[in-house]
């Protein structure tokens, strides 16, 4: 696997080794050591999977201490304008965002550790987002910033259709009142 570190150095893009032939392909999604080996140390607990249509746009979700969750991203079918915001108060980085396309075709990853807003805009009917989280879902401990936020002025993809919302999500805060880890 390769291991590359994005604008956001905690924020890490990685590659597999894919094997394919004239059967199909196969490859290793998650290998503790050789995660280990990069720095990354999460024990995930819980996996989830979202199948969405063309224009939903999810987030920007976090969860608080001491349900703070690391997240590994991955597309298995489709596309997603994938985003990582950095809260943490005394990072460098604070306020910032990294972005990136994800593809199944591609098969790559994206690591998002503990600290992190995340949210994604999908960019094919039919697509199917899979990701491991380092901590439970907490109701308790989930919070959200708002998506269009102008201070953090993401640039969200045009797709020629309105992003679909959750209701929730319309009525997150915006940055500068969200909770800051």
């Amino acid at each position: 696997m390769k291991f590359t570190p994005l604008k956001i150095p905690d924020v890490i893009l990685i590659e597999p080794n894919v094997h394919g032939d004239g059967r199909g392909f196969f490859f290793e999604s998650y290998h503790e050591k050789v995660f280990a080996e990069h720095g990354i140390n999460d024990r995930f607990v819980q996996d989830n999977h979202s199948s969405s249509v063309k224009g939903v746009l999810r987030g920007l979700h976090y969860q608080i201490a001491p349900k703070a969750q690391a997240k590994l991203i991955r597309v298995i079918r489709g596309s997603i304008f994938d985003v990582a915001v950095d809260i943490r108060k005394d990072s460098k980085t604070f306020g910032q965002h990294v972005t990136m396309t994800l593809t199944a075709e591609k098969r790559e990853m994206l690591y998002i550790p503990a600290g992190f807003a995340h949210g994604f805009c999908v960019l094919e009917n039919g697509t199917e987002v899979f990701y491991k989280v380092s901590d439970f879902y907490s109701p308790a401990d989930e919070r959200g910033i708002l998506w269009n936020d102008p201070k953090l002025a993401i640039p969200w993809p045009p797709l020629k259709i309105d992003y679909l919302l959750s209701e929730r999500d319309r009525k997150h805060p915006p940055f500068l009142e969200a909770v800051h880890v």
